[in-house]
């Protein structure tokens, strides 16, 4: 009996010991580490790739965001958004391009309602932008998976060139300058489409309006 106990008690005391010991690992020596590793190596990434100007946040370089006119009327929340013609626009979003409630539509690609909505933003996209239905994108009218991509192909960049060029006064020319040095090829070479990030691309645009 006392044999029995003397045996439990060393496994009790060895379990201890281990919880211990992997606490110390897995709780606190690891995540140090990664933090470490994180911040010394991958700063910029670690902490949410935020993009300021003279010093304010104004936005992550990994998550979308609208760029629309304010409201005419700020209390009434049905009121539909407009989007503004001196700025870049970015693909639509489900959610609104709220990072904690990413996600697509959840509407199949056979399903009518889907097809309305696409077919709808398609007209928008063409009035807004001045060009044929048949030039408009696909990233124009439809949503990435998690609703927050920061990217546009630079098909859509470009047929948004002229409006955003006549709305602020410059010329067309500098305004592809523009979308040009802002498109980003494939990552390492063959992954994904070339792509450009519309936060960038419209903070160089004021830039270059500013001068």
């Amino acid at each position: 009996m006392n044999n029995s106990v003397a045996n439990t008690g060393r496994l009790v005391w060895a379990a201890l010991r281990m919880l211990l010991v992997l606490t110390v690992v897995t709780g606190i020596v690891y995540p140090l580490v990664v933090t470490g590793i994180a911040q010394g190596l991958f700063n910029d990434k670690a902490n949410g790739s935020i993009v300021k100007v003279e010093g304010e946040e104004v936005g992550s370089a990994l998550i979308g965001q609208s760029w629309n006119l304010p409201k005419r009327n700020p209390d009434d929340a049905t009121e539909a958004a407009r989007p503004d013609p001196k700025w870049f626009q970015p693909r639509p979003s489900a959610s609104g391009y709220d990072p904690l409630s990413t996600g697509s539509s959840q509407l199949g690609a056979s399903d009518p309602t889907l097809t309305r909505l696409v077919g709808d933003a398609r007209k928008a996209v063409a009035a807004f932008n001045g060009v044929p239905e048949s030039e408009v994108p696909e990233d124009a009218v439809t949503g990435s998976a998690s609703a927050i991509d920061p990217h546009i192909s630079p098909e859509y960049a470009e047929i948004q060139i002229k409006r955003v060029a006549e709305a602020r006064g410059l010329s067309g020319q500098r305004v592809a300058k523009l979308v040009e040095d802002h498109t980003e090829g494939r990552t390492a070479g063959f992954l994904g489409e070339p792509h450009v990030n519309v936060l960038k691309l419209n903070l160089a645009l004021e830039d270059l309006a500013a001068r």
